[in-house]
Formats: C-alpha cells, sequence, structure tokens
C-alpha cells in the first residue's frame, strides 16, 4: 500500500487522467467490435433460419409426394391382394345384369344352354377337383395329427356340427310358426303357377333312409363309390292269401344310382390316415405322398379360382333366364322365400358369429371378411362340395387356420354339417303342414328337428340336394309329397342362400377348432418352461449341498489359481 501510495504522488494528476481516458475508449471501442460482431451473428443465424425454412418446406413438399405415392402403391397392393375377390363379386353383379338384359331375347332352351355352358364348365372344374382333394386332404390332416388331438378335435367338431344343426332346425320351426308362410295360401297349385304338377318323390321309409345312410359309410366298392351312391328301392310283389284276396307288398331293394359317396370316401380317407400314422417310418413314404398330392391339388385349384368369376357370371345369368315368370313366383311364395331367406340370416349372421365369439374371444366379422371368395362360389353354384377348394385355399391363405386343421374339418364339414339346408327343410315341412290346413303337434315338432338334422348329415352336396330330404320328412311325420314341385319352383332362390350359411358353419369351426388347438399348444409351452426353470434351480441347489461337486470345485480353483511353481511341486 505504501509503494502504491507513493507511485500516485510520484505520478501526475494529468497522467492518470489521460491513462483513464484512454483505457475507457479501449474499452468502448471493444464494445463496438463487439457489437457487430454479434450483428455479424444475428445474420448469420437469420440467414441459416430462412434456410433451414426453405429446407423444411422442401422436406414438406417431398414428404406430400412420397405420402402420394405410398398411398397409390398402398391401392395397387390392395387391388393386387383383393383381386380375386372383387372380381368374383363383379361377375355375380355382371351375371344379373346380363340375365335381365337377355331375357326379353326371347332364349329357346338350346340358347339357353349354350349360354350357360362357361358355367357348366366351372362346375364340372370343381366336382373334378373334389375327390383328389377330400381324400389327400382327409388323410394327410389325419396322419399329421397324433390319436390324442385327433380324438379331442374330432369329438369338438361333432359336438359343433350337431349343436348347430340343431340351433338352425329350432330357428325354422319356430320362425315358420311365428311368420306362417303357408297360411292362406291353399289355393296354391302348380299348375297354376306353370309348373309340373307331378313331381316324382321318393316314397321311401324313414328307417330305410337311415339304414342307406350307415349302409354308405362303408361302401362296398371304393372305386365304385368315387361315382355312385346306394340307395333303396321297392319292389311291389303280388301276393295270394288263402281267402283269394290278392295284396300288394312292398319289398326294399338295394341300387345304385348315380352321385360321389362323400360319406365313405371321407371315412375310409379319415381311417387310412389314422393307420399310416400307427406304421411309424413305414408309412412315412405313403404320407409324404398324400401331402404331395394334396399340395398339387391345390395349385390346381389356385388355376381354378382365376376362371370362377367368368363361370359365375355365366351360371347367374343362365339361371335367371331359365325361369319364366319370377314376379309371379316371388308374389304367391313370397312369405316363404322371406321366411327362409330370413332364418338363414339370423342363423349366419347372428347366432354362428355368436358362437365363434363366445368360444374364441375374436371379431367372428373380420375372420368372415377374408372368406367372400368362397361365399360368392357358394352362392352362384349352389354346392358345398364345388365350394370346398375355394374355401381350403382362402381359410388357409386370409384367416391364417393351420392347414391340418382346415384339411381335417372341412371335408367333413361339407359333408356332415348342413345348417342351412336343416333351415330350409324345416321351413318347407312347416310350409307344407300350413299348406294342407295341418296344425303339427309337439311329437311331429319333435320329430321334423331329429330328422332334419339326422338326414341333412347325408344330404348330398349338390343343387338341390335338399329336396330329397324334405320326402324323408314329410313321411316321417304323415304329410303328403305333392307340394314339393312349389319347393322345387323356388329353391334355385333360397338355396343360394342355403349353401352360403353351409359353407359359412364349416369355416367358423375350423376356426374355432384352429384356435382351441393354438391355446392348447401354448399351455403345453408354458409347462414346458416351467419345468425347465424349476429342473435349472433343483440341479443349483444340489450343485450347492453335494459335497462332492463342491470338492471338485474348490480342486479346480485352488489349481487354476496357482503358481506354475506351486504346480509343478505338487506333481
Amino acid at each position: 500500500m505504501e509503494t502504491l501510495r507513493g507511485t500516485l504522488r510520484g505520478t501526475p494528476k494529468g497522467h492518470v487522467r489521460a491513462r483513464y481516458t484512454e483505457r475507457h475508449q479501449g474499452d468502448a471501442e471493444g464494445t463496438h467490435k463487439s457489437l457487430e460482431d454479434n450483428k455479424g451473428d444475428t445474420e448469420g443465424d437469420i440467414g441459416e433460419i430462412c434456410e433451414s425454412n426453405g429446407d423444411t418446406e422442401r422436406d414438406k413438399e417431398g414428404d406430400t409426394e412420397e405420402t402420394g405415392g405410398g398411398r397409390l402403391q398402398g391401392c395397387r397392393g390392395f387391388l393386387r391382394r383383393n383381386a380375386l375377390v372383387l372380381l368374383t363379386v363383379s361377375g355375380v353383379v355382371a351375371g344379373v345384369v346380363l340375365g335381365a338384359a337377355v331375357r326379353g331375347a326371347a332364349l329357346g332352351p338350346a340358347q339357353v344352354a349354350y349360354l350357360a355352358f362357361p358355367g357348366e364348365l366351372l362346375l364340372r372344374m370343381l366336382r373334378m377337383i373334389i375327390l383328389p382333394l377330400v381324400v389327400c386332404s382327409l388323410v394327410s390332416g389325419a396322419a399329421s395329427l397324433d390319436a390324442r388331438s385327433l380324438g379331442r378335435l374330432g369329438g369338438i367338431a361333432i359336438a359343433y356340427f350337431l349343436g348347430t344343426t340343431l340351433l338352425a332346425s329350432g330357428l325354422a320351426v319356430a320362425l315358420g310358426f311365428i311368420i306362417r308362410p303357408g297360411a292362406g295360401a291353399s289355393a296354391l297349385n302348380a299348375p297354376g303357377l306353370g309348373l309340373p304338377g307331378n313331381v316324382p318323390a321318393t316314397s321311401k321309409k324313414t328307417v330305410d333312409s337311415f339304414l342307406d345312410l350307415v349302409r354308405n359309410l362303408f361302401p362296398a366298392n371304393l372305386v365304385a363309390a368315387a361315382f355312385r351312391t346306394y340307395a333303396t328301392d321297392y319292389k311291389i310283389v303280388l301276393r295270394n292269401t288263402t281267402s283269394g284276396n290278392v295284396t300288394l307288398e312292398k319289398i326294399p331293394v338295394g341300387t345304385e344310382i348315380e352321385g360321389m359317396n362323400i360319406l365313405g370316401l371321407v371315412l375310409f380317407a379319415l381311417v387310412l390316415g389314422v393307420a399310416l400314422k400307427k406304421l411309424g417310418r413305414e408309412g412315412e413314404d405313403l404320407i409324404r405322398f398324400f401331402n404331395s398330392f394334396n399340395e398339387a391339388t391345390m395349385v390346381l385349384v389356385t388355376w381354378i379360382m382365376w376362371y370362377v368369376p367368368i363361370g359365375i357370371m355365366f351360371l347367374v345369368g343362365s339361371k335367371i333366364v331359365e325361369m319364366e315368370d319370377i314376379v309371379l313366383l316371388v308374389t304367391s311364395l313370397g312369405k316363404y322365400i322371406f321366411a327362409s331367406i330370413l332364418g338363414h340370416f339370423i342363423h349366419g349372421g347372428i347366432i354362428l358369429p355368436l358362437i365363434y365369439f363366445a368360444s374364441t374371444r375374436q371379431n367372428p366379422y373380420r375372420f368372415l371378411l377374408g372368406l367372400i371368395t368362397p361365399f360368392a362360389t357358394a352362392f352362384a353354384t349352389c354346392s358345398s362340395s364345388a365350394t370346398l377348394p375355394s374355401m381350403m385355399k382362402c381359410i388357409e391363405e386370409n384367416n391364417g387356420v393351420d392347414n391340418r386343421i382346415s384339411r381335417f374339418i372341412l371335408p367333413i364339414g361339407a359333408t356332415v354339417n348342413m345348417d342351412g339346408a336343416a333351415i330350409f327343410q324345416c321351413m318347407a315341412a312347416v310350409f307344407i303342414a300350413q299348406l294342407n290346413n295341418v296344425d303339427l303337434n309337439a311329437g311331429q315338432i319333435f320329430t321334423i328337428l331329429v330328422t332334419a338334422t339326422a338326414s341333412s348329415v347325408g344330404a348330398a352336396g349338390v343343387p338341390a340336394g335338399g329336396v330329397l330330404t324334405i320326402a324323408i320328412i314329410l313321411e316321417a311325420i304323415g304329410l303328403p309329397t305333392n307340394d314339393l314341385s312349389l319347393i322345387l319352383a323356388v329353391d334355385w332362390i333360397v338355396d343360394r342362400t342355403t349353401t352360403v350359411v353351409n359353407v359359412e358353419g364349416d369355416a367358423l369351426g375350423a376356426g374355432i377348432l384352429n384356435y382351441l388347438n393354438e391355446k392348447e399348444k401354448r399351455e403345453k409351452e408354458q409347462e414346458l418352461k416351467e419345468v425347465n426353470v424349476e429342473a435349472v434351480a433343483n440341479s443349483k441347489s444340489e450343485e450347492e449341498t453335494s459335497p462332492l461337486v463342491t470338492h471338485k470345485k474348490q480342486v479346480s480353483n485352488t489349481t487354476s489359481t496357482a503358481d506354475p511353481e506351486s504346480k509343478e511341486s505338487v506333481l
């Protein structure tokens, strides 16, 4: 401090002020330079912000272009994935338009046959593929499942088929009593509607019908079962009694009629698949053969499916042209048509989806959305068997159902499960009873339910296959079969929704079985994981408590940590 005071005393006051002023001027110049530098930095930042804004606008424009391109690619992908569905639905609409347009041309029977020729080719191709598809898929499906899974899935499938068919039959009888389609229609007759008066109906007894069902389960000739079915016929024999009177006696005689015995082929294929599974290694080659045959058949199905829209268009168009007076039929039998289609809508749109939802807790309508092509095929062909190839293809590819489940359950369902046919048959029986002013009692109603459920099992999966089983129901409850011509007159309308409900029940049953199978598989995997965790824990505890293992570890640790000299000394 004293030195500083001495320095200040020795320094003149002017010099101090000058130094102070110079110092402040230097500080001011430095501040000015820093302000200029900040200004330049600010201008540079503004330029960078403007450039970044320009880049952002350009990025937005690029993103907009990419979004537009992505949407276009998404539309193309959607059209590519659903091309067959869109073409099939377009084929149905085009067939209706074609039939309405050609109907005014007054075509003869020959011209109508020519018009239906492309549709006939579709039916022939689908029927051609049914035999190898059913046999190979059932053999490979039964051989790929163990005996426990096969019995469990088979039991669930039978319970599902019988339960849904009984529900369908009860729904049809209830709707018949509520709507009363035959009330006030007793004035209807076949000649007045331009129909043939006498339609040949079977007079087969109910007992013989069920015996034929059992006989067809065990065909005497597998080759003949591919194109013939056993059916009971009757021979009239004259017998003279002791009193001189002559009596007529009907004796049942076995005959063969045209049509594939699908029941016998299904049972044989299932048993053969189980037998090949039991053989072990010796049966693997034959199982591989049926698997390869089935895969090749599915490739053929894929090729045939691209012809479906064309065939459907001509099938629907020719059927519309064939009908002589649609308006008269619809107005006369409108209540019967409405009651039948309403029953199909309630069962297929509400009851079956509810059963699927209760079993799987999944959206049933999303499941059904992937099956539009088989539904359109069923609507056009009126044949469950003809729809089987497209159903197997779509349910595996679109809905992800395990091919072992689909190949096992769908061929059986196409033969056994006939929910739509049960509704159609019960509604027809109630309609004919009301047409003849017959009040059905509780015993007859029970007979209708049981007979419709049992006879729908053996109903042929072909167009108008359920009409023959209606005659069995009418015989069982004692009603005349003369009015079957009225059912045949509108069968081409009702049979379309019947077939759609039939194949829908098969598809939802396959979905339920697939869900239960996946659930059981996940539970087994969880149990295996728990067993593995427990095994690891036990092994560790044994290592800790075992003195031998502990001693070995100690020896190994000491030898590993020891130096080389100690090792040499130990040796």
